[in-house]
């Protein structure tokens, strides 16, 4: 489990799925995660597509819980993890308005980073983003992601279609941005 000041990233829990499934089945969160267009999912395939990641194993990379005062919040995954090129691909969500923008996902998206270039030596993290997912976008470049390139229109968001942002972040930028924020030793 990883532990920041105000949330726990900790594996996904059978207990979390309730949740979870509410937060799929909000088309808002689902536009500004990307996972557009939106399908509505029982829970019962949910609860299904959990059961059998348990009895295969997944294999895609750590999938996290995010949680915030003792609640399941949203979801923190490193995907399509490539050792011999040490890259990942980064995806998060915060699914509860309530905590959605004030601070826990850039704590949660802390916490990941640090867990990628520490604890797995990747050398590098991309993700997608719609370009017209501001806070979002305001979240990863605070955190030092820099945008690498732009589909054009490539993602319909249910009114219109939207460029998608491609974002990376290099190790060595991460371990700059680190050790400039560290307060000098007296």
């Amino acid at each position: 489990m990883l532990r920041g000041e105000r949330v726990l990233l900790r594996p996904r829990q059978r207990e979390d799925l309730p949740r979870a499934w509410q937060f799929t089945n909000d088309p808002e969160f689902k536009r500004l995660i990307g996972d557009w267009p939106f399908e509505p999912q029982s829970l019962e395939r949910l609860e299904a597509r959990y059961e059998a990641s348990l009895r295969e194993g997944e294999r895609d990379g750590p999938r996290f819980a995010i949680e915030a005062d003792g609640q399941y919040i949203g979801h923190a995954f490193l995907t399509d993890i490539s050792a011999a090129d040490g890259v990942c691909w980064l995806s998060i969500g915060v699914g509860d308005p309530a905590y959605q923008g004030q601070g826990y996902g850039r704590e949660a998206l802390r916490l990941l980073l640090d867990y990628a270039f520490r604890i797995h030596n990747l050398r590098r993290v991309c993700l997608h983003v719609s370009a017209s997912n501001e806070r979002a976008i305001r979240a990863y470049r605070g955190l030092g992601f820099v945008e690498e390139g732009r589909l054009r229109q490539h993602v319909w968001d249910g009114e219109r279609y939207e460029d998608l942002l491609c974002m990376g972040l290099l190790r060595d930028e991460w371990a700059a941005q680190q050790h400039d924020a560290t307060p000098p030793s007296k």
